[in-house]
């Protein structure tokens, strides 16, 4: 006798989408679970007979995503890990807050690096019970992707767009269709309320063999610095040059330029000689770097500081994190930066 499908596994961590109002105005609000209830018998009853059973948890304390940290990218990779151990679920879905979703989604990817099932991060603009909320339909097709045993990696899930985690980013403040992935394209996409999910674009065959989990200790010991026009050494150096810091994302201009400043070069150049991982990518949303095309930004490569190509700011920084939680030497750092973990670049 065949055995029932496996079910989903559902996380609610908090965010706009399970927001009631209060005095205060919006906060995460709780019983999420009988509110989702309530809110799927609302869809037409074909789509309700076909959607995938699953199972709902919360974490002890939703949040406004504003309030995440590495520690909570931390708490919730192991949570993830200890439940994917179980091999109860077919798939994970994770409700979380729009404004630090594709932080959390991309630390997650690297937290659980060749991950054998579906791992789908969604959220909403508007609360679920809020009149036109985005919510359940974005829940409804996280749902669904999440029970496509083809797709194994963690993604993300908006607007009926399937997104790489390391690759999304939040595009729109108010607009529903509020996620984009500027250098590299969808995974899938809901097509009459049906996952369809693209070949060859997906982590399965790039990353077969056992999920491959790592699970550091996180510490904020990274600082970001985006460049603008007049900065000065001495600026640059307040934040790299505390013994706390041990990584920086630089956001320089266009394909990878920087002051032709040798006292800024110099700060860069004893920071990297310290061991300290220095990653620069560009403030343009848009295309790939290229450090040392220009003479504008040979100082850079001199200085050691690393290329980001087109990888993501969310990205860029959680591999940082990642990385430097991790008991490795600096070359090592260095080198596996430059290596795709989760299909970032």
């Amino acid at each position: 006798m065949a055995q029932p499908p496996r079910p989903l596994l559902v996380i609610y961590t908090g965010g706009t989408l399970g927001m009631l109002p209060s005095v205060a105005g919006l906060v995460p609000g709780g019983d999420f679970g009988s509110r989702l209830t309530t809110a799927l018998a609302s869809l037409p009853p074909a789509r309700q007979a076909d959607l995938p059973a699953f199972e709902l948890i919360e974490t002890p304390q939703p949040i406004d995503s504003s309030a995440a940290t590495p520690a909570t990218w931390q708490g919730l990779a192991r949570l993830i890990a200890e439940q994917h151990a179980r091999q109860r679920y077919a798939g994970i879905v994770v409700l979380h807050g729009t404004d630090t979703l594709t932080w959390s989604a991309a630390s997650l990817a690297y937290q659980l690096q060749g991950i054998d099932i579906p791992v789908v991060v969604t959220g909403a603009m508007q609360p679920l019970e809020a009149e036109r909320s985005d919510a359940l339909d974005n829940i409804e097709a996280a749902l669904r992707f999440a029970a496509e045993p083809m797709l194994q990696e963690v993604a993300v899930c908006f607007a009926g767009k399937l997104l790489r985690a390391t690759r999304a980013r939040k595009w729109q403040t108010q607009a529903a269709d509020a996620f984009n992935s500027p250098n590299y394209p969808p995974l899938g996409e809901l097509v009459d309320h049906r996952p369809v999910l693209y070949p060859s674009r997906g982590l399965a065959e790039q990353q077969r063999g056992a999920p491959r989990f790592e699970l550091p200790d996180y510490q904020s010991k990274v600082v970001r610095i985006a460049l603008w026009p007049g900065i000065a050494a001495w600026q640059v150096a307040a934040w790299l040059e505390p013994a706390e810091v041990q990584g920086a994302l630089l956001e320089v201009w266009g394909g990878g330029n920087a002051p032709d400043d040798p006292e800024l070069l110099g700060v860069l150049a004893r920071a990297s000689g310290e061991g300290k991982l220095l990653v620069a990518l560009s403030q343009c949303p848009h295309g790939s770097i290229e450090i040392g095309h220009y003479a504008a930004g040979r100082g850079l490569a001199d200085a050691g500081v690393l290329c980001a190509d087109a990888m993501t700011p969310e990205a860029t920084f959680t591999k940082l994190v990642h990385l430097l939680a991790q008991p490795l030497d600096h070359a090592e750092r260095r080198q596996r930066f430059l290596t795709p973990l989760a299909g970032e670049r």
